[in-house]
């Protein structure tokens, strides 16, 4: 997959929770994304970068407009940070598990609402999750 896009927005508050949300709907438009899958986008980006401001304090969310090989057009979303990383990625991937007092939906969530969804972590090596929203009508078969 090639990026055609590319922008990264430090992370560090929930005001840069809000600017990643921004940019990525606005990414997601100018690809006329429908209204539905830019909300469903925005809201897994809430998801994945708050993860960032409770977990790890800093971090970074890398927005990107990309092709892949059937020239189908998506939003590439790359949330990482160095932080703690996540010692058991399958609990956390449960409804309902937290560490951190939440009501443990971030991170299955934000897997239910984007096409494809993909998590790098362990122990002390901090996480990355990469999410990825394609043109409607293409979805499953990108």
């Amino acid at each position: 997959m090639a990026a055609e896009r590319e922008s990264v927005i430090p992370i560090e508050s929930d005001a840069d929770v809000v600017t990643a949300r921004q940019q990525a709907r606005a990414m997601a438009s100018e690809l006329e994304l429908t209204s539905t899958d830019q909300t469903l986008l925005a809201t897994a980006i809430s998801e994945v970068a708050r993860n960032i401001t409770t977990y790890a304090s800093r971090g970074e969310v890398v927005l990107s407009v990309i092709r892949n090989s059937d020239n189908i057009r998506g939003i590439q979303v790359v949330a990482r940070d160095d932080g703690p990383g996540i010692e058991n990625v399958e609990l956390a991937l449960q409804d309902g598990y937290t560490s951190g007092g939440g009501l443990g939906l971030g991170l299955p969530g934000a897997r239910r609402l984007v096409h494809e969804f993909e998590i790098e972590t362990a122990p002390g090596q901090g996480t990355k999750v990469t999410l990825v929203m394609w043109e409607r009508g293409s979805a499953r078969a990108a």
